[in-house]
């Protein structure tokens, strides 16, 4: 497994863009703070990344939000708040326990009424919503187990329509998609995923490195034709 370093660097500047640009209010601080208490990861995005998914749900004008990867709701509680207010995000958490914690933040966050999370194996979930009545997801973000990732990238393109747009996190894993053995679990789904985002004919897409608070990473961006 990759350990993700951080240079203090990094993080001093994130964290002024954090109080100067980003200024996250209580309900996500909130969503941090609960989910440090339960014992769950600090693997949330970082707030910037996170008013970056909000924004880019405004951008491409969004009202139907599906979440691969749910915590303990922090980039659910930005996506939701950039949805209008009768906007739906359907979220799929793997494990009760972090849908339970989320489920109170959301709510917390007075954005209940937009978010279901769905529990359980996020592809048993996915095949559920393809079965389910409604319209197609206008944007998928992408961030849950690295193996699955070309399996929910496909799911992405199947449950979207010309025009979704779709965000996938932890695309470049400390350097670790040039050197496959640096994460034998993790890197071989990433790099997989990003040679599929190259040559399917229904996407096109880019990738941005980032540093901060999670180390060397980055993202992918990418559109369904």
């Amino acid at each position: 497994m990759i350990e993700h370093q951080p240079a203090p660097g990094w993080v001093a500047v994130e964290n002024f863009l954090s109080d100067v640009v980003v200024r996250p209010g209580p309900e996500l601080q909130r969503a941090v703070t609960t989910a440090l208490e339960a014992g769950m990861p600090p693997i949330e995005v970082a707030p910037n990344a996170g008013k970056l998914l909000k924004l880019l749900v405004q951008l491409s004008g969004a009202r139907r939000v599906l979440e691969i990867g749910t915590l303990a709701g922090f980039s659910t509680i930005w996506m939701a708040q950039g949805l209008p207010d009768d906007g739906r995000l359907v979220t799929c958490e793997y494990l009760p326990r972090h849908a339970r914690v989320a489920r109170a933040n959301i709510d917390d966050a007075g954005l209940g009424h937009k978010v279901d999370i769905r529990v359980g194996a996020a592809l048993d979930t996915l095949r559920e919503l393809e079965r389910e009545p409604g319209p197609p997801f206008d944007f998928v973000f992408i961030d849950a187990d690295k193996e699955n990732n070309p399996h929910y990238l496909d799911w992405a393109i199947r449950l979207g329509r010309p025009g979704t747009a779709i965000v996938m996190d932890n695309v470049v894993w400390e350097g670790a998609v040039l050197d496959a053995t640096m994460d034998t679990v993790n890197a071989p789904g990433i790099i997989s995923a990003l040679r599929m985002l190259g040559d399917h004919p229904r996407l096109d897409g880019t990738v941005m490195q980032t540093v901060g608070s999670k180390g060397w990473d980055g993202f992918a961006l990418a559109i369904v034709r």
